[in-house]
């Protein structure tokens, strides 16, 4: 009876070696699981993006180039939207106009007010944070239909404001419903909403060194001065960024000017701003494919403004590692 043995393995023996084989299956099975399990954790943004952003904004692109009123087939006129928007339309030039005077007034209003009040609550006091949660408060409130509901009524003929001006015998009147102050009205609500850069100021400020100031008083500096050479190089990238958010929520400022005007813009167009003549193409005027094309003028002119900022910004804006404004 012949006795069978195992040949040894020799050193130089290549024969593959199943373990690692099936680890790597695991190994494959166990990130498949992983980011199987990833995207059903992310669905739920991706229908939102998909179904609520990308799809809707790419068939406002096809619509800007119909002749569409909401009630039958959108008809493909190319190009004729776009050139009636800058040809054969001086309402548009109009809401432009509006809208630029807002934005060039409000955001630097918005911006002072939202620095000059950070810089005195900056120091820790005895009930600071109460004081910093009520000049806040008004940013929680949005652009709401209640507040320009508010405002309309405090600047009116009988409002609030006429009452305090006659204390001081000044004879008020309906502030908007004058063609001359019924912008200002808005830019004024604009202004006074300034708890969120105000709080984006404070964090910025708290991280200013202490030693700088403390060498400059060494040196004489006065505090104008120290604001000038310290604090706002050291605040310049916060200011930048807020000054980049305010502009693009200023260009888009709908609300207030909606309630204030009743819906249309007056008196005498004079708060017509570019959202809402845009919406009352489209609504009211039920031309959704010329109201599409505005849309995307509007998209085109803020993405062109925001690359300008970002291109000068290299110019004022100064990082702590010495970068420029990139």
């Amino acid at each position: 009876m012949a006795l069978t043995t195992a040949s040894p393995r020799l050193p130089g023996d290549q024969t593959p070696d199943r373990a690692p084989a099936s680890r790597r299956r695991g190994r494959a099975s166990w990130r498949a699981r992983e980011r199987t399990a990833g995207y059903v954790f992310l669905s739920p943004w991706l229908l939102g993006l998909l179904g609520v952003t990308a799809i809707p904004t790419l068939y406002s692109l096809y619509l800007s180039f119909t002749n569409y009123d909401l009630f039958t087939t959108p008809q493909w006129i190319g190009l004729d939207n776009y050139r009636r928007i800058f040809t054969n339309d001086p309402q548009f030039l109009h809401a432009v106009k509006v809208t630029v005077l807002y934005a060039v007034i409000a955001v630097p209003l918005k911006l002072a007010a939202a620095l000059g009040v950070a810089l005195l609550l900056v120091r820790e006091r005895r009930g600071i944070g109460w004081v910093r949660a009520m000049f806040y408060l008004p940013s929680l409130l949005g652009g709401s239909v209640a507040l320009g509901i508010v405002w309309q009524a405090m600047f009116g003929g009988t409002g609030a404001i006429n009452h305090l001006l006659a204390l001081v015998g000044i004879h008020g009147k309906a502030w908007v419903n004058d063609p001359d102050t019924a912008l200002g009205t808005l830019v004024l609500l604009g202004a006074w909403q300034f708890g969120a850069p105000m709080v984006i100021f404070l964090a910025g400020l708290k991280q200013i060194p202490t030693e700088l100031y403390e060498a400059a008083a060494v040196d004489g500096a006065g505090r104008w001065r120290s604001f000038w050479r310290i604090t706002l190089p050291m605040l310049s990238p916060v200011l930048f960024f807020n000054l980049v958010l305010e502009v693009i929520h200023g260009f888009q400022t709908f609300t207030p000017a909606y309630v204030i005007s009743n819906g249309l813009g007056g008196p005498v167009d004079s708060t017509m701003v570019y959202t809402l003549y845009l919406y009352l193409r489209g609504w009211s005027d039920f031309e959704m494919g010329y109201a599409s094309a505005l849309a995307w003028v509007f998209l085109a002119v803020v993405g062109l403004l925001t690359a300008v900022l970002f291109s000068t910004g290299r110019l004022w804006v100064h990082y702590s590692d010495g970068e420029d404004g990139r």
